[in-house]
């Protein structure tokens, strides 16, 4: 098969598989922006992919992503759309020191929420399911939220190592991964309403897993893992879920390949991830994977242009 060949095949795919994760029947069509608040109905959007430096869209029916910001990282959209949340975003005439900014996709407009001197570390900002608040690490040791009007900090956990956290659809949780003093790497979830911290899941020995996120219905947590693929030396090997309470472990995927990011739709039907289709000579680890939220169908959104990336995240549409 030749490289064109592949590449539309891969495309008419991409865009069938895109059809159905968007809901939009007879075909793809573009949807009429509006305020999210205006509209009950959740439809979903463009999937954000961020590379260590900038942010790309790639919308619905397309392979080819458009620049949505040039500098930033790790960006992460609001429940309801409107706002993206991004690390380190230069700004005229300022060099990029640790700052956590929004940008809203409706007017344009960028706002510094927080920065701090340069050698403060911030990672993996993560909203709350009514939009008022954003949940991030800094400096690897300290679980903060930042109040989205104001930009006031409220210290939630600190003291250990976390990373990767993810705010549950329901408002009650934040999952992350945790390094314990004295059990060692292990994913662990915050009761906001007690601030205790239960733990979720502990890897067998020498196992690699990150990437927590919540299901829809906050009951269970999917991670990347090679649990069950350690005879195959690839990042993620598979996903695996379990249940808050660390009951249920489930192996969700067969076939061993890459897994960085996974995050659930808007809607709640699917999940994506940052993968390696079979078809690419190299492990470039730049194309986007979306299944049903069973598990059961995948499909591909072919692209190049997403190697070397960082986040991935899926947007409602406006």
């Amino acid at each position: 098969m030749t490289e064109l060949n592949r590449r539309a095949l891969l495309r008419t795919a991409a865009l069938a598989g895109a059809a159905a994760a968007t809901g939009l029947a007879g075909g793809l069509t573009a949807v009429a922006p509006a305020a999210a608040e205006e509209s009950t109905e959740v439809v979903n959007g463009p999937w954000l992919v961020s590379v260590g430096s900038g942010v790309l869209q790639i919308n619905p029916g397309h392979t080819t992503p458009q620049q949505l910001l040039t500098t930033g990282d790790q960006a992460t959209t609001s429940a309801d759309g409107r706002h993206v949340a991004v690390i380190n975003l230069s700004y005229p005439n300022e060099a990029v020191a640790p700052n956590l900014s929004l940008l809203d996709r409706v007017t344009g407009e960028v706002r510094k929420l927080i920065s701090d001197p340069f050698g403060v570390y911030y990672e993996s900002p993560t909203w709350s399911p009514d939009g008022t608040q954003v949940a991030l690490v800094v400096n690897h040791d300290t679980l903060v939220t930042v109040d989205v009007a104001t930009g006031a900090r409220r210290v939630l956990v600190q003291g250990h190592n976390m990373a990767r956290p993810n705010w549950s659809r329901d408002g009650s949780m934040i999952v992350m991964r945790w390094v314990s003093r004295s059990e060692g790497p292990q994913l662990r979830a915050l009761e906001l309403a007690t601030g205790k911290v239960r733990r979720v899941y502990v890897p067998d020995v020498g196992e690699r897993f990150d990437w927590p996120v919540f299901m829809p219905n906050s009951e269970r947590v999917v991670f990347c893992t090679n649990r069950w693929t350690r005879d195959v030396d690839i990042v993620g090997g598979s996903l695996g879920s379990v249940r808050i309470d660390g009951t249920g472990l489930k192996r969700l995927t067969d076939e061993p390949r890459v897994y960085l990011s996974p995050v659930f739709s808007p809607d709640g039907r699917y999940c994506a991830a940052l993968s390696v289709p079979p078809t690419n000579e190299y492990p470039d680890g730049g194309n986007i994977i979306v299944t049903t939220r069973g598990f059961d169908a995948t499909w591909w959104i072919p692209g190049d242009e997403y190697d070397d990336s960082s986040r991935l995240d899926w947007a409602r549409a406006l």
